[in-house]
């Protein structure tokens, strides 16, 4: 008997089925005691019932509808109810929505393996190949590129976007979380911003590819759709313009926000006068409301009520709405609601399309995990800066602020955070105490290997080059590239090599966790040598990997403030 039919036969509200298990932190699907083991928790090799009356230590029981006889536990008559512990705080979990597009993730316990699977039976993959990571790690840094179209498919949506779109990119942010998770950067990418797309292999349904050729000097918002582009050549676009890895990315269209928003019984806004936009038909009075489902949508697609009615000042208003509904997901009336949490993991998991790295419930489950650690007061919105586009005598399209523009690519390239995290104060700190601490060897008595683990071609002959001519280690070499890239450069090193480790780290500018005891290899000498593999983070031969990122100057918000759209 399936869990909702047996929920009802005892008069136990379904809902009330998963509860939260204050030793795991986590919701789980949690059948009539009296009745089986669910076989959802002997699939997973639970610990057999114990005690009086078949309930597990720690797990309080099931939930009686209100009205509903009380019925003592098998093997009790009567007496006592046992005492029911309060559960802890529960896990929160972080569900992130933005514009025209959806990104939310939504964790349950393990014990739902039947509904997970049901969930994952929701989500659509695309295949983008090599434009992206093969798989998701919790261990370092990622970046998701998050897009919105404005393809008209889904009920309702007819009045909406370009009528003969092929789904463009109408809405793109690049939501960047740190490796050390104190602190993330959503980019907002305008549409309208002029960039070279490079040319873009594609999967076609029957399993052959094609290679759609590369525009130069266009719209951002063709890199999507147009000539059979998938989100895999906009995530190649991104890359090609700002030098960011863009390792998966979550596609929606204009239901995601109808459908999120009446989720959490809608979202709070505010606008500092009242609008009556004709085109959105976004209707509100001056001062805070709350919008859902076709409210909501039309509040984030609106243009002529915000600003000088641009794209630009859309964008600033979409952000503003990204951090209410942070804050709504975040809130304890949402992440206690086992009923919410359903109707939420329902309407995200059909509003997605991801790439196939990502493309099941627990990968999902498993980013959201680690974005729900970043602090939401270090969770900074900004936009790429830009210029109004000098070859244009009207004023349509806009291009990269260089003053501006590259300083801001290479902060978030290198986890430096927009809001000033304490978090990187200390590890700049921990840089200087782990590369002085200890004796030093002389350069000439450092003996290593040089391999490229992701970083540009080339890095490791011009690492040789500058280490043996400018810094007098002549006992290193090229040894060609590493097995595997890596985000951050290592110098893995024996017991014996602490003080040569200290040198080159000096050197090279490295940090005390980019150092790792370990074994040493043997050179081509024959004697034992260190191994340093330059990872994606390696800036160039010469250039120290703790000199410190100029700053962008950019206008930003967080995701922790109320702000009033004007």
């Amino acid at each position: 008997m399936d869990a909702q039919r047996r929920g009802r036969g005892d008069q136990i509200d379904p809902a009330d089925q998963w509860v939260l298990n204050p030793n795991t932190g986590e919701y789980e699907l949690r059948l009539n005691p009296s009745g089986a083991q669910s076989p959802v928790s002997a699939a997973r090799g639970s610990t057999p019932p114990t005690g009086t009356g078949g309930t597990r230590t720690g797990v309080p029981p099931q939930r009686r509808r209100r009205g509903a006889p009380e019925e003592p536990p098998p093997g009790r008559r009567g007496g006592r109810r046992p005492v029911q512990r309060k559960p802890k705080k529960a896990k929160k979990v972080l569900m992130w929505t933005g514009g025209t597009m959806a990104f939310v993730l939504v964790g349950v316990g393990a014990a739902g393996y039947f509904y997970l699977r049901h969930l994952e039976g929701n989500v659509t993959t695309t295949d983008v190949g090599s434009a992206g990571a093969s798989n998701f790690s919790k261990d370092e840094a990622f970046s998701v590129l998050i897009i919105g179209t404005d393809k008209r498919t889904g009920e309702g949506n007819e009045g909406y976007g370009d009528k003969g779109s092929s789904g463009h990119a109408d809405t793109t942010i690049l939501l960047h979380v740190a490796e050390d998770r104190s602190n993330a950067t959503a980019l907002s990418i305008p549409r309208d911003l002029i960039v070279n797309i490079p040319d873009c292999p594609t999967k076609l349904e029957d399993g052959s590819e094609k290679v759609v050729p590369g525009l130069r000097g266009v719209r951002f918002n063709r890199s999507l759709g147009e000539s059979g582009r998938d989100p895999g050549c906009t995530m190649r676009t991104v890359k090609e313009n700002t030098g960011i890895e863009v390792d998966h990315f979550m596609m929606a269209d204009f239901n995601a926000v109808k459908t999120l928003t009446t989720a959490v019984d809608g979202v709070d806004v505010c606008v500092e006068k009242p609008v009556n936009d004709k085109e959105s038909k976004l209707v509100l009075p001056a001062g805070p409301s709350k919008v859902e489902g076709e409210q909501a949508l039309a509040f984030v697609r609106t243009r002529k009520s915000f600003g000088n009615s641009g794209d630009l000042d859309r964008i600033k208003v979409q952000q503003q709405f990204l951090g209410s509904l942070m804050r709504k997901m975040s809130s304890s009336d949402t992440l206690t609601s086992p009923s919410k949490l359903l109707k939420l993991a329902e309407a995200a998991t059909k509003a997605l399309t991801v790439d196939k790295a990502i493309g099941n419930v627990g990968t999902l489950k498993d980013i959201a995990l680690e974005l729900k650690k970043v602090p939401t007061k270090n969770i900074a919105f900004t936009t790429v800066p830009v210029v109004d586009n000098p070859a244009e005598k009207i004023k349509a399209t806009v291009v990269f602020d260089q003053s501006k523009a590259p300083q801001l690519f290479d902060m978030i390239r290198n986890d430096v955070s927009l809001t000033e995290a304490k978090q990187q104060k200390k590890k700049e700190k921990d840089v200087e105490a782990a590369r002085l601490k200890g004796t030093k060897a002389p350069a000439s008595e450092v003996r290593v290997r040089i391999l490229n683990g992701g970083a540009d071609p080339g890095s490791a002959q011009k690492t040789l080059q500058y280490l043996q001519v400018e810094e007098g280690v002549t006992k290193s070499e090229n040894d060609g590239n590493a097995p595997a890239e890596l985000a951050r450069t290592t110098l893995e090193y024996g017991p014996d090599q602490a003080d040569q480790a200290r040198r080159l780290a000096d050197i090279m500018g490295l940090s005390g966790s980019a150092m790792k005891p370990g074994e040493s290899v043997t050179n081509s000498q024959g004697l034992p040598s260190m191994t340093l593999t330059l990872g994606k983070d390696f800036k160039g031969a010469g250039v120290k990997l703790d000199a410190p990122v100029e700053t962008a100057d950019v206008e930003k918000s967080t995701a922790d403030k109320v702000k009033c759209a004007s």
